[in-house]
């Protein structure tokens, strides 16, 4: 008899009352012993048994009282807590059991006649045909890399996507398609065979109707597929899939084989028809279509007015802002982060001191993608998104605006230098306030004059304007040009708008730069003069005050010259006030 074809042999129920015949194939050896119901493997008929037949928590562990409803709970535990090993592996599935005799037992059962079974690419034994078909399908199967950009069906050859095309597209008849597909779906350009087909798919995809659920967890789902898989795979913890190259697991083979395609094959099929971008899998392109190019955002927060277009993203959301949960901890600074992905790109840059993404324009890296769009969009394309609607002062960054908001117009200053207790409204302010002050630091030197900088900004400014001669802000009400942004928008309303926004609290005395204030505070009412002469230990209130003063005293520079008499003078204001008396008078 043909080993292929099924044999039959007596089987004594657990009633000793009678006997019945039951058949056994090859597909199915493994029979429950309560209701005779055949399984392909050993797991699975534990698996139906513990959920079918056992409604109590039966499985209880032998170190500690402690019973479970499933075996394999059992077993995780005692691995978890009682540090129970496994040290006896199957030579020919790689399974692994606590006691010998289990695995003895296991081999005679699983692996009997396996090798009628014999995978003929990599020789590996399986005990039925079936499980030979599917581990061929998952392992071996030849992969479809041409794809139809009409439909997203995948064919072997060139030759077959080119005949499918002529007869299904462009409605060839003299090329015939294999099977006619009339029922379009209009959001995908997706065809079906049957209405039904159609009417399925509108209803789970587009309309989001999850029908099946769990009655574990509030998960809802659209196919009772998906429901049994996770169910699986969360709740019995059960992942049979192995990757052979990465080692992770997995509860279905549809998820390892979307694995191994996207993540080591690097695969990306599905492409976007508006914007072109390739992704792994249609789910996200169907989230990518409908959270970018239809503007959809179907998860409000409840908490606040927030939106978004993934349920993730609700949910981290809601985790990290309303929550204030950082579960994931730097183990070299102890810096903590609400997202895993932020943790890791943080230990990629600031420990690995990786910079991965270049500038296009300058070829300037940076640790982080979002910083280098950021830098692209403020540096070279000179945007700045953020207006501050108290000020207008304007900003590249979001979150430099949130930080100007809070230490100019709510007037915190969280951060307090330790050496004068000066408090600034950002740490790192108060940084380079320390390093530039009271180290007297200036890393940045001019290559054209050797002049030097404490800030790498107003190096910047310094070459943009006194090198180059540029002015490229120029005022709409009196054509006045300035080499920055700020000093414009500081101009405007000043000079024109007449606005002096800044009081002073003390002699109610109004000023339309905030450091104006500042100084003006710190001169006249504290009478601080912070500014020494390092050659003649002399004290001023101003910075300003004092470079003259060295420029005029100790170097002798007398750069103001009279265009009459050819007088020079150390002091603008003293040129002016010689003009007014000797020149004006005659």
């Amino acid at each position: 008899m043909n080993k292929s074809k099924k044999k039959s042999e007596e089987v004594d129920s657990e009633n000793n009352s009678s006997e019945r015949d039951i058949v056994i194939s090859n597909d199915k050896p493994y029979i429950c012993d309560i209701c005779q119901e055949a399984f392909t493997q050993e797991s699975s008929m534990i698996m139906h048994r513990d959920k079918i037949h056992n409604e109590e928590k039966n499985y209880g562990c032998g170190k500690c009282k402690k019973k479970f409803e499933f075996r394999s709970h059992l077993s995780r535990h005692q691995i978890s807590e009682h540090k129970i090993r496994k040290d006896f592996t199957c030579d020919q599935c790689e399974k692994k059991f606590v006691k010998k005799s289990s695995l003895i037992t296991h081999q005679k059962l699983a692996h009997k006649n396996r090798e009628d079974f014999r995978c003929n690419k990599c020789e590996r034994n399986f005990e039925n045909k079936s499980t030979l078909l599917k581990h061929k399908k998952i392992f071996h199967e030849v992969f479809k890399n041409y794809l139809c950009e009409i439909c997203a069906k995948r064919f072997d050859t060139k030759h077959s996507l080119l005949l499918h095309l002529k007869a299904v597209h462009e409605g060839r008849k003299d090329f015939p398609s294999k099977v006619d597909k009339d029922y379009l779906c209009n959001n995908f350009e997706k065809k079906f065979i049957n209405k039904s087909s159609l009417l399925l798919h509108i209803i789970r995809i587009h309309k989001g109707r999850k029908d099946n659920a769990n009655d574990k967890c509030e998960e809802m789902f659209g196919q009772k597929l998906h429901l049994l898989s996770h169910q699986k795979t969360v709740h019995q913890y059960c992942k049979d899939y192995a990757c052979n190259k990465c080692e992770k697991t997995f509860g279905d083979p549809s998820n390892l084989r979307r694995h191994q395609k996207t993540v080591h094959e690097g695969r990306k099929d599905y492409i976007c028809n508006k914007c072109e971008k390739t992704f792994g899998e249609p789910n996200n392109l169907f989230r990518h279509q409908k959270t970018v190019h239809e503007g959809r955002k179907d998860y409000a927060c409840e908490n606040c007015e927030s939106k978004f277009g993934q349920k993730h993203q609700l949910i981290n959301h809601q985790k990290v802002v309303h929550e204030g949960r950082k579960d994931y901890v730097c183990d070299n600074c102890d810096m903590g982060f609400g997202l895993k992905i932020n943790l890791l790109r943080h230990q990629k840059a600031v420990h690995e001191g990786r910079k991965d993404f270049a500038c296009n324009k300058c070829k300037q890296k940076f640790g982080q993608r979002w910083i280098m769009i950021q830098h692209h969009k403020t540096v070279h394309e000179g945007r700045k998104d953020y207006t501050c609607d108290k000020c207008e002062k304007q900003f590249g960054y979001k979150n430099s605006l949130l930080l100007h908001i809070k230490a100019v117009h709510e007037g915190r200053k969280d951060f307090s230098c330790d050496i004068c207790y000066k408090t600034f409204g950002r740490k790192s302010h108060m940084l380079l306030h320390q390093k530039t002050v009271h180290e007297r630091r200036k890393d940045f030197a001019c290559d054209k004059c050797e002049k030097k900088f404490g800030y790498k900004y107003h190096l910047s400014l310094h070459k943009k304007t006194v090198h180059e001669g540029r002015k490229d802000y120029a005022c709409n009400s009196c054509e006045k040009k300035f080499g920055d942004p700020s000093t414009l928008i500081n101009h405007k309303k000043i000079i024109h708008e007449g606005r002096k926004d800044y009081a002073c609290n003390q002699c109610e005395k109004k000023f339309g730069v905030r450091g104006n204030l500042i100084k003006h505070q710190k001169t006249v009412h504290e009478s601080r003069k912070d500014y020494s002469c390092d050659k003649c230990e002399k004290k001023f209130g101003h910075k300003q005050t004092l470079l003259v003063h060295q420029k005029t005293v100790h170097e002798g520079r007398r750069d103001f010259k009279c265009d009459k008499c050819e007088k020079k003078f150390g002091h603008k204001s003293h040129l002016l006030t010689h003009q007014k008396r000797v020149h004006e008078d005659h």
